[in-house]
C-alpha cells in the first residue's frame, strides 16, 4: 500500500486529479479560515491531518452541508475550466458589512500549456453563506509554454506553505471582534453554455469600501492543468 502510494503520489496529475487537488484544497482552506477566523466557537471544529500539518475542519453539519454543496459544484466548474475565482467573505452579523475577503484566482491551462483566459461572472448559492455570478474583462491569453510536469507530491507541498500562511493570518489580521457570519461567492467565465444550478443565484461582490482595505498577497501553487493565487483584502480603521 504504502509503494502504491507512493508511485501515485510522483506520478503526472491529470485534469481530473488536478480537480481533486483544487477542490481539496477549498475544502481545508476555507475550514481553516473560518476557523483561525473565529468566525464560529472552537469547540465546532476537529483536528485532522493533512499536508502533513494539524488541520482543523468543522463538524457542525449545516456548515459543513453548505461547503460541500459549494464545492461539488465548483469541482464541475474545474472539469469544464468555467471556474475563474473563489471569494470567502467574512461580514458584521449585525451590519452586513464585508470585514475580509479571502480571494482565490484560478487559470486553467489549455493541453499546450498556455493560460486560459477571459471574462468571468460570480454565483452564490443558498445557505450560511452565499454563491453568485459578476463580470470581468477579457485578457489575452499567453503563448504556449511547455511547463515541466508536476507530481502530486510537489503540489502538495505548495499547498502546505499556503495552509501555513493562513494559520499565520492571525499576526497581521485584525481581531474580529464582533459576531460574523461569512458568504462563499463562485466566479465563472461569461460562456452561455455554463449551467447555473436554480439553488444559486447573482451575488454582491461583497467589496470593502475604497480606503478602507488593505491587502496582503499570499503564496500560490500550480498543478499540470491549474495554477491558484490567493490574497486577502481586510477593513482597516480610518
Amino acid at each position: 500500500m504504502a509503494q502504491k502510494q507512493a508511485t501515485r503520489q510522483n506520478q503526472a496529475i491529470t485534469l481530473k486529479g488536478s480537480v481533486a487537488l483544487v477542490t481539496e484544497f477549498f475544502e481545508y482552506g476555507l475550514n481553516s479560515i473560518l476557523y483561525q477566523r473565529g468566525v464560529y466557537p472552537s469547540d465546532d471544529f476537529r483536528m485532522v491531518k493533512k499536508y502533513g500539518l494539524p488541520m482543523l475542519v468543522t463538524s457542525d453539519d449545516g456548515v459543513k452541508e453548505y461547503i460541500q454543496t459549494i464545492l461539488q459544484q465548483v469541482s464541475e466548474w474545474l472539469l469544464t475550466a468555467s471556474l475563474t475565482r473563489l471569494v470567502l467573505a467574512i461580514k458584521s452579523l449585525e451590519t452586513d458589512e464585508t470585514l475580509e475577503r479571502w480571494q482565490f484566482d484560478v487559470r486553467t491551462e489549455d493541453q499546450d500549456g498556455a493560460r486560459q483566459a477571459g471574462p468571468s461572472s460570480s454565483a452564490s448559492a443558498a445557505g450560511p453563506g452565499s454563491a453568485g455570478t459578476g463580470a470581468a474583462g477579457k485578457t489575452p491569453g499567453a503563448p504556449p509554454v511547455r511547463r515541466k510536469d508536476k507530481t502530486e507530491k510537489e503540489v502538495q507541498g505548495e499547498i502546505r506553505d499556503i495552509m501555513k500562511q493562513i494559520t499565520s493570518s492571525v499576526t497581521f489580521l485584525p481581531i474580529l471582534e464582533e459576531p460574523c457570519t461569512f458568504t462563499i461567492l463562485a466566479y465563472t467565465s461569461d460562456s452561455p453554455d455554463i449551467a447555473i444550478p436554480a439553488t444559486w443565484g447573482d451575488a454582491d461582490p461583497h467589496l470593502i469600501d475604497r480606503g478602507k482595505v488593505e491587502q496582503v498577497r499570499l503564496r500560490s501553487f500550480s498543478t499540470n492543468v491549474h495554477s491558484l493565487e490567493a490574497m486577502v483584502a481586510y477593513r482597516v480603521e480610518e
